[in-house]
C-alpha cells in the first residue's frame, strides 16, 4: 500500500544517515537514503545516483575507491560503500546504469528552464527513458509558474533557501534538507533574497540517445551517404 505521505504534493525533511523513503512501490521503483561520517552500504540490484553536501566521502565501488569533495557526485550501478562527509543517494531499483563521476557542481546552470531559472545535466541518460541526475539554479527574487511533472523529483537543497508552494500548503526550501515531489503533483519554488542550489533526480527522461539516434551512427558516413540511411550494415 502507498505511504500516506505519498497523498501529499510535496515534503522536506532532513538529510538523516539511513533509509529516508521506500518508494519501491512507485511506477519508477526508488529508494532514497542518506548517509553521514559513519559506513554505509547499497546493495546490487539498483543504480545509485548522489550527491556529497558536506564534507569528504570515500567511495568504493566495483570501478575502485575514489575521493569525493563537497558537489561531487555518482552514479554507481551495483553495491557500493560510503563513509565521510554527508550526502543523499537515490537508488533507481532494476535498473543498471552506467558508472560516472563528476563535479563538483557549478555556480549556475548552463541551461535555460522557466521563470529566471537554469539548469544542468548532471548525469545523463544512457537511453531515452533512462534515469538522470540534474542541477537547478534559482536565482533571487524568483516566482516560478505553477507546474507539474509526470513522474517523482527527488533531490537535496546544496545551498540557499526557499519555498515550495503546493495546494497542501508552503513545503521550506533549507541547504542540507532533502524534498521530494509526488508525480503530477502541482507546486512552484520561490526564493527571496538567496539563491537556491539543487540537485535533482528525475526517474526517466524523455530525451537521449536511441539505437537509431546517436552520435556514433549520426556521424558516420559511406560515400557521403549517412550510416542510418544504409539498412545493409546496420547492427541488427
Amino acid at each position: 500500500m502507498r505511504n500516506e505521505t505519498a497523498k501529499l504534493a510535496a515534503e522536506s525533511f532532513d538529510l538523516a544517515p539511513g533509509l529516508l523513503r521506500d518508494l519501491r512501490d512507485d511506477s519508477f521503483p526508488s529508494l532514497l537514503s542518506g548517509w553521514d561520517s559513519h559506513a554505509f552500504q547499497l546493495d546490487d540490484g539498483a543504480t545509485h545516483f548522489g550527491v556529497v553536501v558536506a564534507g569528504s566521502a570515500l567511495l568504493r565501488c566495483a570501478a575502485g575507491e575514489f575521493r569525493l569533495g563537497p558537489g561531487l557526485y555518482f552514479s554507481v550501478p551495483g553495491p557500493l560503500a560510503i563513509a565521510g562527509g554527508r550526502g543523499l543517494v537515490v537508488s533507481r531499483c532494476g535498473y543498471r546504469g552506467l558508472f560516472s563521476l563528476g563535479g563538483p557542481v557549478e555556480e549556475r546552470g548552463r541551461l535555460k528552464y522557466i521563470d529566471g531559472c537554469s539548469d544542468s545535466l548532471l548525469v545523463a541518460p544512457a537511453m531515452l527513458g533512462d534515469p538522470c541526475l540534474n542541477f537547478l539554479h534559482m536565482p533571487p527574487g524568483v516566482d516560478q509558474t505553477t507546474h507539474t511533472h509526470p513522474s517523482i523529483r527527488a533531490g537535496v537543497i546544496l545551498s540557499g533557501t526557499g519555498v515550495c508552494e503546493t495546494p497542501h500548503g508552503p513545503v521550506p526550501l533549507v541547504a542540507g534538507r532533502v524534498f521530494l515531489l509526488y508525480s503530477d503533483a502541482a507546486h512552484s519554488f520561490h526564493t527571496a533574497e538567496s539563491p537556491l542550489r539543487i540537485v535533482v533526480y528525475h526517474p526517466d527522461s524523455d530525451f537521449g540517445p536511441t539505437h537509431d539516434n546517436h552520435p556514433m551512427v549520426n556521424r558516420t558516413f559511406v560515400g557521403g551517404t549517412p550510416a542510418t540511411a544504409i539498412d545493409a550494415i546496420r547492427t541488427q
